[in-house]
């Protein structure tokens, strides 16, 4: 009887085990991964740790936009976020730029803020992003979510 009691444990721990690998696994696909820029450390500290507590890995950039465009052509994220209240010309050319690159060009792209004129130049230029507010952002998120 000894030994029945050794396999069925051992049974038991093989499929708990491969029952943890399955639900990391699952949880890693669907978590979904954004990387902002935003243009003031302050305020992408703040927004990264929102969009974390929404459920996201995130990872950011607030001072170069080359370092930040390389780190996204390295990990790919689900989304981009550009923040178009500070330093808008510097996400409009980080943006230009990641939008021209084949590994990164269908990444969907989300402006946040702004001035009513400065998205509508944006629209223009990148006719498949989204532009919301800062309210609008996790509504936009949870629809660019990976399934």
């Amino acid at each position: 009887m000894r030994d029945k009691d050794f396999y069925d444990w051992g049974f038991f721990v093989i499929f708990v085990s491969l029952w943890l690998v399955l639900w990391i696994m699952i949880q890693a696909m669907t978590t979904g991964s954004v990387f902002v820029f935003v243009w003031s450390q302050a305020e992408a500290e703040a927004t990264a740790q929102t969009i974390s507590d929404w459920g996201w890995d995130v990872a950011l950039e607030w001072q170069d936009g080359g370092r930040g465009s390389q780190a996204v052509k390295a990990a790919p994220p689900s989304v981009l976020v550009f923040d178009l209240e500070h330093k808008p010309s510097h996400s409009r050319a980080t943006a230009e730029y990641l939008a021209q690159i084949k590994a990164t060009r269908y990444i969907p792209m989300v402006f946040v803020g702004g001035s009513e004129d400065l998205r509508h130049k944006l629209r223009s230029q990148f006719p498949i992003a989204s532009f919301v507010s800062q309210d609008e952002l996790q509504a936009t998120l949870d629809e660019l979510r990976p399934k």
